[in-house]
């Protein structure tokens, strides 16, 4: 994510312009898909569990991806693995927002001591190496469950996007209108709540964004490690076992190449929205873009 001057603006109307960004409609467009196959996939696959006869065998109408050399249907697994995956990202993005907001905001609108413990808190867990706490921690917590495992790696991952809002909350908190409001009487939690908030908007949509590709990725490096909850099916354990099973050295492309497609494509995506949402709010970028049209206009 590029990290620049940030320009604030006014109101929640920005984010509406997203919708006229090409990279963020292509990106929101195949997170959608992933989306709708995330909710409704699963329940038109069998287990993805069960075993059968036909051991590592190829596609066929049958199995439409193969199978496991347990015989376990790699389609159904894919499918599944959709919702698992997305879940991850989903449930680590919100808490990296949630609490990269309540430090960031809090301390970059109170400032004082109430700033300096926040940023020391904050500036604790960007020292601490990251990945080798989650790989410590993964190790005794891999059978607590995928949950666990997005917390894990949420908590671990805020404290660089608190630093983002902290700043830019610090410039708006001294902006002539929140002056103005905070002069009429208004109570410090309904300014940040009501003039500041929406104004961090395109910066929290970012950072969601962003934190969703790490989790997911995480989550599947972790998985490919046999450190990540292998009692549930994600694209991340689907390949540890296609490794342990010896997949490539047999041939067997259908067990390890559809979850790295769709890691690849999801991270692609998600990747696109984070551009889109750049685009918005960094003025470098939309001075290039600007730039490079009337380049081709002449």
């Amino acid at each position: 994510m590029t990290q620049a001057v940030i320009t604030p603006v006014r109101g929640a109307g920005r984010v509406s312009a997203l919708t006229r960004r090409p990279k963020f409609l292509l990106g929101a467009g195949i997170v959608a898909v992933y989306a709708l196959v995330a909710v409704v996939g699963p329940l038109l696959v069998g287990d993805p569990h069960a075993t059968g006869e036909d051991l590592l065998a190829g596609p066929s109408a049958a199995h439409l991806l193969g199978t496991t050399n347990n015989g376990q249907d790699v389609f159904a697994q894919l499918i599944v693995g959709f919702r698992s995956s997305l879940l991850v990202g989903l449930l680590a993005g919100t808490v990296t927002m949630v609490l990269a907001a309540l430090v960031g905001v809090v301390g970059g609108y109170a400032g004082g001591w109430a700033d300096e413990v926040l940023n020391l808190i904050g500036n604790v867990f960007l020292v601490i190496p990251a990945l080798p706490l989650i790989v410590v921690a993964a190790s005794y917590l891999h059978s607590s469950g995928i949950a666990v495992i997005a917390l894990l790696i949420a908590v671990t991952s805020w404290a660089a996007s608190a630093r983002v809002l902290r700043a830019q909350t610090a410039s708006l908190a001294h902006r002539d209108y929140v002056d103005a409001v905070r002069a009429s009487g208004e109570r410090g939690w309904r300014i940040v709540v009501v003039e500041i908030l929406p104004n961090l908007y395109p910066i929290l949509i970012s950072q969601f964004v962003f934190a969703m590709i790490g989790a997911i990725l995480g989550e599947a490096g972790l998985s490919f490690l046999g450190l990540g909850d292998l009692n549930s099916v994600t694209w991340g354990t689907m390949l540890f076992f296609a490794q342990n099973g010896e997949a490539l050295s047999q041939g067997a492309w259908w067990w390890f190449l559809p979850p790295g497609l769709c890691i690849a494509v999801l991270g692609a995506a998600l990747t696109l929205l984070n551009i889109g949402v750049d685009e918005l709010i960094n003025p470098r970028l939309r001075v290039q873009r600007r730039g490079r049209a009337q380049g081709d206009i002449r």
